[in-house]
């Protein structure tokens, strides 16, 4: 397997898009291979040992690695500027992966209360199933940080901008509170993007992405990420990964691969189309609240300015005063979708107080600024003036 030699040293994250860790077979194909073999074939049975020892370079089971998961694994690695990665079956298998691999019975975990229902259940119900404990504090709150941290805190796990009310957390002060007490700072990164927020470079350890979401960008299959420092991802996290099991598929993998090619140029118009509907909607005649860190009245914009190359490609906001409000604008909508799902080419809307934060009690909701008239949009790739035409009838439908 011959290998790309990148000769540049500063190609732009669009040219490694493209480019970085290409792997070609003898057949020199211009596309990156889908190797869909479980297992390889050696040349001896000495050349099996050597492998198996780590004695020798070469691939043993595609559990453990896979040259097609491979080529994504760098790639990511290129755009993210981490020193190695793991690709894992789905954004969740990464979350969860980045801390079990880390963590211990006696360790306690400090994490942003405003969390995707998932991520909430792994914090607040399975760790401290296996003896871990956690805190969950209000993430824009340098001092609540502060005083969660125990001499046993081992994690400090936030999601920026959080889902779906796209409040944000200091990366830098909280990765800085990582650092002074020995613990490491875990940020799901997926609402940014990678284009649009570089965690590392303010401080945090490890990054983790559902790359179901913009990386792949057009719905069709799940994955995840996780990228860190060598001796995390090499050692901790690729011995968890190897004995529990949550691959990536090369096919996957694959499909992967090839929304990286278009993500900036995806990306970007994703997050000039939402900036435009986060200021139409603020305009609106019952929208009472818009939410989007690139809008000079988002409560953190200065943040926003600190650490986010751009708004974002999501917009949430408010509507009438009724979840029979939000539905009546959600069920008129006819180019947005009705879809959970976000990071699309079709644009998607969704009501989260009965679809991601349904497990939530209303108080706990309120909490997080999430309401009953509170839609998300995950804005596509349409014409954005479209956009503006479907939300313009479908919000009229309150008068």
């Amino acid at each position: 397997m011959a290998g790309k030699t990148n000769s540049r040293k500063a190609w732009s994250a669009a040219t490694r898009l493209v480019h970085e860790g290409t792997l070609r077979s003898q057949f020199g194909e211009t596309s990156e291979a889908v190797f869909l073999n479980s297992g390889y074939v050696y040349e001896n049975a000495e050349d099996a040992e050597a492998r198996f020892k780590g004695e020798a370079d070469g691939y043993v089971y595609s559990r453990y690695a896979n040259p097609t998961v491979a080529m994504l694994e760098q790639r990511m690695c290129a755009l993210e500027g981490a020193e190695a990665a793991r690709a894992t079956a789905s954004g969740m298998a990464a979350v969860a992966a980045s801390m079990l691999c880390h963590l211990k019975a006696g360790d306690h975990v400090v994490a942003g209360r405003a969390l995707f229902g998932s991520c909430l259940y792994i914090v607040e119900d399975l760790l401290p199933r296996y003896g871990i404990e956690s805190n969950l504090i209000d993430g824009g709150d340098l001092k609540a940080w502060e005083a969660a941290i125990r001499p046993n805190t081992k994690a400090l796990f936030f999601e920026t901008p959080t889902n779906p009310v796209l409040e944000l957390v200091d990366i830098e002060a909280v990765a800085k509170l990582g650092k002074a007490c020995g613990a490491l700072t875990i940020v799901d990164n997926v609402f940014a993007t990678p284009l649009g927020q570089r965690p590392m470079a303010l401080g945090a350890d490890i990054v983790v992405y559902s790359a179901t979401k913009h990386i792949d960008g057009q719905g069709r299959c799940l994955g995840g990420v996780v990228l860190g420092p060598k001796v995390f991802i090499e050692e901790t996290l690729h011995t968890f990964l190897k004995h529990t099991g949550p691959s990536l598929s090369p096919f996957n993998a694959w499909v992967l691969l090839k929304g990286l090619e278009t993500l900036p140029l995806r990306v970007a118009r994703h997050c000039e189309s939402a900036a435009r509907i986060a200021d139409f909607l603020a305009d609106k005649q019952g929208v009472t609240r818009v939410h989007y860190p690139g809008r000079v009245d988002h409560p953190q914009h200065d943040i926003a300015k600190k650490q986010m190359a751009f708004g974002g490609p999501l917009v949430a906001f408010e509507v009438g005063e009724t979840k029979a409000d939000a539905f009546a604008v959600l069920n008129a909508l006819q180019l947005f979708s009705i879809s959970n799902n976000l990071g699309d080419a079709k644009s998607l809307a969704t009501h989260p107080a009965t679809t991601t934060h349904q497990r939530l009690t209303p108080e706990a909701r309120a909490e997080l600024g999430i309401f009953d008239n509170t839609i998300r949009l995950s804005v596509g790739l349409e014409d954005v003036g479209d956009l503006e035409d479907d939300l313009d009838q479908a919000t009229a439908k309150l008068t």
